[in-house]
């Protein structure tokens, strides 16, 4: 079985499955076995700062990364992928939001400080506690780890936080309406998504107070031109942005108790100005005879404090 420093770390399940985000997540959890210490000068310290102490399950937590990269490390090899993972007090995986860093890690300099911040969402699952977060970095063809300096809790794996999940009794679920397919899932990479038509709505309870809604969404770059997406609440354009280069948007809108009226219910639509058939694009390849306008990740609304 492999130990600290191997190239290869086996995938887990994790220890509570998602409810809207099945599929296998990749955690690197270290082995029990022998082996000498690893004896390999770090290349960077992490640390990690957290925008909340405790959060709601599913919903968002900014997370601010930062590496301070050692005097004496060598140039990178390669640009490597950072590991975050998020586990419960037992060491069991909840969930991992592994990325590659704004700046790649070739880029990084002795010396230099390199920050910058996520936001990551809690998965809905039975689960309510201490949560613990361990990072590190690895590389995507080899498996290998970097050794960093910090609490190393084996496996070259850096416990940087922790935080509280707690359930949130006032959350504001959103029900996708009209407008929008079935929903999708990538097994290898435990995401869920759905495709909007031309127009999808989407629809909560209103808090009656002023609210923060956030969607994460994408779109196919099969377009000459950037597609359009409006967000509206009744007839009213709440946000208007461009999709064009097939990344994830992620979109933090302001939405006053005006503009979501008096009504018990408050239902959003998100709008683009034109949609394509994936069968109907040569370079997809696909059969797929969908109209399709945007594709959703997240959407999360509570209220301001």
């Amino acid at each position: 079985m492999p130990c600290a420093g191997d190239s290869i770390i086996p995938p887990l399940m994790p220890k509570y499955s998602p409810l809207t985000l099945p599929g296998l997540l990749l955690f690197g959890l270290a082995a029990a076995c022998s082996r000498p210490v690893d004896e390999a000068k770090p290349v960077a310290t992490p640390s990690v700062t957290l925008g909340r102490s405790d959060a709601a399950v599913g919903s968002p937590i900014d997370v601010t990364f930062t590496f301070v990269v050692a005097p004496d490390a060598p140039a990178f090899a390669e640009d490597y992928t950072v590991f975050v993972h998020v586990l419960d007090p037992d060491r069991e995986a909840l969930w991992g939001d592994d990325h590659q860093p704004p700046t790649p890690t070739r880029e990084w300099k002795p010396g230099s400080t390199i920050e910058y911040t996520r936001t990551m969402f809690v998965p809905r699952f039975p689960y309510v506690g201490a949560a613990l977060i361990e990072v590190g970095l690895y590389s995507t063809k080899t498996g290998e780890r970097l050794r960093l300096a910090g609490d190393d809790t084996g496996g070259r794996s850096i416990r940087v936080a922790s935080f509280n999940l707690r359930l949130q009794p006032n959350a504001l679920f959103i029900v996708f309406k009209d407008g929008w397919y079935d929903p999708e899932v990538s097994g290898e990479a435990g995401v869920e998504w759905q495709w909007s038509r031309k127009e999808g709505i989407l629809s909560f309870r209103n808090p009656k107070q002023d609210a923060l809604f956030m969607i994460e969404l994408d779109t196919v770059p099969v377009f000459p031109e950037p597609q359009k997406v409006d967000i509206k609440v009744g007839p009213t354009v709440v946000d208007s942005f461009s999709l064009s280069d097939g990344r994830r948007e992620l979109r933090r809108i302001s939405l006053t108790s005006a503009q979501l009226g008096t009504s018990e219910t408050v239902d959003l639509a998100v709008v683009v100005d034109k949609t394509f058939v994936p069968a109907s694009v040569a370079k997809l390849k696909s059969l797929d005879p969908r109209e399709l306008g945007v594709r959703v990740f997240r959407a999360f609304v509570e209220p301001k404090q």
